[in-house]
């Protein structure tokens, strides 16, 4: 057992741990991927996931009673390849594709991004040498991690390109373009998982780091709740709640260890 170091995080964050500690009942867990569980990688595939996490996911939906939930940019299926054998309940692709219950179906809530904008999307990439173009289903990213350089240049290009079709809308991320439609984000998607069972009438928490996840933080302020922001390249240290993922990952797993005192205990990580 160790006694987790809350040095990196806010003293809000301490407190708010304590709270949720107490009363798991009244609080539902929304929690990105990347950049908030894991550390960003140079390409989606190559993300790790460390040893522990998915006991602590599993801890945790144990304890919050089945009301935890992912919130994510990536696929559903994604995210099930990285935490098998764990499948929680996800918002995925920004709010356009979602599974409602843990185990279950993955349901897509918009019709697919069309070959024809896909290739006028990979069209535009390829003026950019090392950029990645990912189909996902609903939306397509276009990572540029691997060429920093062209992100100003690239985003003007596809803003124009994506600027004919009135459904979709290009949002920024850490290092990727996000096409994806105008209607749905990730605080769309957190605002239809609260309306079911298990996560009706309690208050969400929403950890995330980049612009994506402000809609979900907005969206749990609005349903009484709070969102909590990780720092990296989008939130800065002076806002951030969190130091970085290895402060998120110890202060979830200091959640679902709690030991029902002042102390929060937990495995080895």
């Amino acid at each position: 057992m160790f006694i987790v170091a809350m040095q990196d995080v806010a003293p809000t964050v301490t407190t708010r741990l304590e709270g949720l500690a107490r009363s798991p009942a009244d609080w539902a867990l929304f929690i990105d991927i990347d950049g908030t569980l894991l550390d960003m990688a140079p390409t989606p595939d190559s993300a790790v996931v460390p040893p522990g996490l998915v006991q602590t996911l599993a801890r945790l939906l144990q304890r919050f009673g089945g009301a935890v939930a992912l919130s994510t940019g990536r696929r559903v299926a994604d995210a099930d390849r990285l935490l098998a054998p764990l499948r929680l309940v996800t918002s995925g692709v920004h709010g356009t594709e979602v599974r409602r219950v843990a185990g279950g179906d993955t349901v897509m809530l918009v019709a697919p991004v069309s070959a024809d904008r896909i290739r006028d999307i990979d069209n535009v990439a390829r003026g950019a040498p090392g950029t990645l173009v990912e189909p996902k289903g609903c939306g397509v990213a276009v990572h540029y991690r691997n060429a920093p350089d062209a992100g100003p240049a690239l985003e003007r290009e596809l803003q124009r390109v994506v600027g004919r079709w009135a459904d979709l809308v290009v949002r920024p991320g850490r290092k990727v373009l996000e096409v994806i439609p105008r209607a749905r984000s990730k605080g769309t998607g957190l605002a239809e998982l609260m309306r079911l069972p298990p996560f009706r009438g309690r208050r969400p928490v929403m950890i995330g780091d980049d612009h994506g996840d402000e809609s979900a933080h907005l969206a749990a302020e609005r349903l009484g709740g709070f969102g909590l922001k990780v720092a990296g390249e989008h939130f800065g240290p002076a806002i951030a709640d969190f130091d970085g993922v290895a402060s998120v990952r110890a202060w979830l797993a200091a959640l679902a260890y709690h030991d029902g005192g002042s102390r929060v205990g937990a495995p080895a990580l």
